[in-house]
C-alpha cells in the first residue's frame, strides 16, 4: 500500500466527498471501494454550521484518513490561510494544496503553488501539491520540501483520462522514489489502471464516482482497476514492439 509522509494508507484509491446524491450514497461508495483517504473542502465545512458538523460526523465514521484541500484558492496567500484553517478544523497537518491559475481549465498556478508550498512546509504541514506534469515545477516543489506530488491526468471534472502519457511517464521516470498520486481528470476505471501500470502510487478522484449512475458500483470498479494496474506494473510488462513476433515457436515446423 502507498506510504505518504511515513504513513501507510489502506488503499491506493483516494476519494473526494463532493457532489454525491446523498450522504448515504457517499458512505456506501467508500465502503465498497475500501478507499483509504477522503478529501474534504474547508470552504464547505467551516463556519460551525449544523450541516458542517453533520458532514464531519459522517466523514469521521468512515474510518479513513482525511486530506483537507484548498479548493477554490487563486493565490498563495489565500491557500496558506485556508490550510491553517483546515489544520484547526480537521486536526491534521496533511493538506492538498490547490492554487488555481486559470478559471477555465482549473490549471494550477506554478508560481503560487511553489510559494505556498514553501511557506506551509516551514509551518510543519505535509503538503500534497496538485500540479501539472511539468518536470521543472516538480523539481521546485521537491526543493520546497514536498515529499509527495499530485500531477493531474486532465483538467478537474473532465473525465478525459491521461491526456499526456508521455509527460506523466517522464515525470515518473525522473523521480522514481517520490510518491505520486494522479489527481483529477479521470472518468473510467481503465484510466486509473493505466496510471497504476505507469508506476504511480495512487489516484485521487471525485466526479467520476459521485456523478456515476451508481456511485458505489463505480467506486468499487475503480478499486478493482487500481489493483489490476498495480499488479501489472509489479509484474514487469513486456516492452512494446513495432514488428510482429510469433508467440508460437517455429522450430520443428514441417515444410510442405
Amino acid at each position: 500500500m502507498p506510504v505518504f509522509y511515513g504513513t501507510e494508507v489502506a488503499s491506493p484509491l483516494m476519494l473526494g466527498t463532493a457532489q454525491y446524491p446523498s450522504p448515504a450514497v457517499l458512505a456506501e461508495a467508500f465502503r465498497r471501494s475500501g478507499a483509504g483517504v477522503a478529501t474534504v473542502s474547508v470552504r464547505r465545512e467551516a463556519g460551525g454550521e449544523r450541516a458542517g458538523r453533520d458532514f464531519w460526523r459522517l466523514i469521521s465514521g468512515l474510518g479513513v484518513r482525511v486530506l483537507p484541500n484548498t479548493a477554490g484558492c487563486h493565490s498563495a496567500r489565500e491557500a496558506v490561510t485556508t490550510a491553517r484553517m483546515a489544520r484547526e478544523l480537521f486536526e491534521t497537518d496533511w493538506i492538498k494544496l490547490e492554487v488555481i491559475g486559470n478559471a477555465d481549465t482549473l490549471q494550477p498556478d506554478p508560481f503560487g503553488l511553489v510559494e505556498a508550498a514553501r511557506l506551509l512546509v516551514t509551518e510543519g504541514f505535509k503538503v500534497f501539491p496538485y500540479m501539472t506534469e511539468d518536470l521543472v515545477l516538480a523539481d521546485r516543489l521537491l526543493q520546497a520540501g514536498c515529499e509527495v506530488l499530485m500531477p493531474w491526468g486532465a483538467p478537474i471534472g473532465t473525465g478525459l483520462g491521461l491526456l499526456n502519457p508521455y509527460g506523466l511517464r517522464s515525470l515518473r521516470a525522473h523521480f522514481p522514489d517520490v510518491p505520486m498520486v494522479i489527481d483529477a481528470g479521470l472518468g473510467l476505471p481503465s484510466q486509473a489502471a493505466a496510471a497504476m501500470e505507469m508506476g504511480f502510487d495512487a489516484v485521487l478522484l471525485n466526479t467520476a464516482v459521485a456523478k456515476a449512475g451508481d456511485p458505489a458500483a463505480m467506486a468499487e470498479g475503480f478499486a478493482k482497476a487500481l489493483e489490476a494496474g498495480r499488479l501489472a506494473h509489479g509484474a514487469g510488462p513486456m516492452p512494446p514492439r513495432d514488428m510482429a513476433a510469433p508467440s508460437t515457436p517455429v522450430i520443428g515446423k514441417a515444410f510442405l
